[in-house]
């Protein structure tokens, strides 16, 4: 069986796709050039804008994985309806849509056309919802902040509990899902319980073997520094940190959880730390 894996090089894929190969399974790698890609598998070329070549992708394989790309809600709603039409018209036996930290909570919403669109088609679905990544902790300006000044800097409460969580984690849930197509609908992935501020700062103090401390800080500020790693694409992310400030929490609701829906529970943050050696 091989399973075509979409954003094969990003930072969801790039980890599905090594653990597939590590599990000794099939892998595609759904890229936007062959030529270039060079890990695990064969590679195929495809575009979000032409749902007859994702089409042809997907009739070669017999699950998916998804996630929408980066862009405007108008992009990724294209996107979306592209992927539902290449399934319809392919049948494939799996697709597993990763959430990529949002919710399906706006039924206008690109991913809840996706999945919808998915459901109606009586393709087995599953989705998987992770919160916050562990990986946001490692931007430059973040990580140099708890190296250099033992201060982990970052735009939530201190009282904020979220389900944390890494991409290696949320690979290990995605190999799962498309290995058992009997689960389906929303698969929660993330530490239970939730974790504070204080909990991320004490594995990097006992990762690093020094005082580490948690600090608050403002969504503005933060897109600030945040916008010259990555540019305009900054500005929706402050927003959802301002959406969070809302919140009385981000924590996923164990009943739908990996650790009971698949026997999966996520790596502790300092594990996560040990296994990149930062």
């Amino acid at each position: 069986m091989t399973y075509l894996i979409h954003g094969a090089t990003g930072a969801q894929g790039a980890p599905v796709i090594a653990a597939l190969a590590q599990a000794d399974l099939d892998v595609t790698a759904a890229v936007r050039t062959p030529s270039s890609y060079v890990g695990p598998g064969t590679a195929v070329a495809v575009d979000f804008t032409d749902a007859a070549s994702l089409a042809d992708a997907y009739r070669r394989v017999q699950g998916i994985f998804v996630h929408l790309p980066i862009g405007s809600p108008a992009d990724q709603l294209s996107a979306a309806n592209a992927v539902a039409d290449a399934a319809e018209a392919s049948t494939p036996a799996r697709v597993v849509v990763s959430t990529s930290g949002y919710t399906l909570e706006d039924p206008e919403s690109a991913l809840a056309v996706l999945v919808r669109r998915l459901e109606e088609a009586e393709i087995s679905t599953a989705i998987v919802q992770p919160r916050l990544y562990l990986e946001n902790l490692l931007l430059p300006f973040v990580v140099e902040s708890v190296q250099e000044r033992g201060i982990l800097s970052y735009p939530i409460r201190a009282d904020y509990a979220v389900s944390w969580s890494s991409h290696l984690d949320v690979a290990d849930v995605v190999v799962g899902l498309l290995q058992d197509d009997a689960i389906t609908g929303i698969v929660g992935v993330g530490a239970l319980p939730g974790l504070l501020g204080d909990d991320l700062a004490q594995s990097f103090a006992a990762h690093l073997g020094r005082p580490v401390r948690f600090d608050s800080r403002d969504p503005d500020a933060f897109g600030e520094d945040l916008a010259r790693v990555i540019g305009p694409g900054a500005a929706p992310v402050v927003d959802s940190y301002k959406w969070r400030a809302t919140q009385p929490h981000e924590v996923i609701d164990e009943a739908t959880s990996a650790q009971r829906r698949l026997g999966i529970t996520p790596r502790s943050v300092t594990e996560w730390l040990g296994q990149l050696g930062v």
